[in-house]
C-alpha cells in the first residue's frame, strides 16, 4: 500500500481526504498535518510515497516551499489540492515540482483517478485546462491573461501581499532582501495594469475567488 501524508490546514478537508482514501484499501495515511513545522518532521519521520499538499497552510511558502520539499524528498510524489484558481497555479505547480494539481472544486471520482495516477507514477493536471491554456493567444490581455504572464517568483510575491503580508515579512519568508520585494511589486503594478497596491490586492483577491 502507499504511504500517504495530508497536509491541511482544514480539519474537515484532512478527514474527508482521509475517509475517501481509506475506502479503496489501497493507501494508508501516515500522517495528517496542519502547518509547515510538522509536515516537515512528518516528512522526515514517514518518507510518504504521496503528499497531499495546500499551498496556503501555516509556515509553507507556496512554490517555494514545493521545490525546497521536492529537492529533500525526491521520491515522495506531491499532488497540489487546492482552492486557488487552475490556470494561474497548475501549470506553476507542476514546474515546480509537483506531480499534479487538484483543484478543491473537482469531484470524489477525479480526486480518486487523480491519486491513482500520481501513485503509479504519472502526472496529473487536468486535460481541458491544459487545452484551454494552449489554445490562447499570448496576447490576451484579460485579468487572466495578465495573470498567467506572472512568473512564479511573481506569483509568491502577489499572493503574499494578499494575505497581508508586509515588504519585511515577504522578504524573510522569501529569502530575499526588501529592495527586491519592492521591485516585484512595481512589476507586479505594470503587468497588471494597476496605479496603486490597493488596488493591486484587490484584483488579486477578486481574481482567486472567482
Amino acid at each position: 500500500m502507499k504511504k500517504i501524508v495530508i497536509a491541511d490546514h482544514h480539519p474537515v478537508t484532512r478527514k474527508g481526504i482521509s475517509v475517501l482514501l481509506d475506502k479503496t484499501n489501497e493507501y494508508t495515511i501516515v500522517g495528517k498535518v496542519a502547518k509547515g513545522s510538522e509536515l516537515l518532521k512528518c516528512l522526515e519521520k514517514e518518507r510518504p510515497d504521496i503528499l497531499i499538499l495546500e499551498l496556503d497552510i501555516p509556515e509553507i511558502n507556496g512554490f517555494h516551499a514545493l521545490r525546497s520539499i521536492r529537492e529533500e524528498f525526491p521520491k515522495t510524489r506531491i499532488a497540489i489540492f487546492s482552492s486557488h484558481p487552475e490556470e494561474i497555479y497548475a501549470l506553476r505547480s507542476i514546474k515546480s515540482g509537483a506531480a499534479g494539481y487538484i483543484p478543491k472544486t473537482t469531484s470524489k471520482k477525479v480526486f480518486l483517478q487523480a491519486i491513482k495516477r500520481i501513485a503509479l507514477g504519472g502526472i496529473y493536471l487536468n486535460e481541458e485546462l491544459a487545452a484551454t491554456l494552449n489554445s490562447k493567444s499570448v496576447n490576451d490581455d484579460t485579468i487572466g491573461g495578465r495573470y498567467k504572464k506572472l512568473s512564479t517568483r511573481e506569483i509568491e510575491v502577489l499572493n503574499l501581499l494578499s494575505n497581508g503580508k508586509r515588504n519585511k515579512d515577504i522578504a524573510s519568508l522569501l529569502e530575499i532582501n526588501e529592495k527586491t520585494v519592492s521591485t516585484y511589486k512595481t512589476r507586479l503594478l505594470k503587468k497588471l495594469n494597476v496605479t496603486s497596491l490597493a488596488d493591486l490586492i484587490n484584483q488579486a483577491r477578486i481574481f482567486q475567488f472567482n
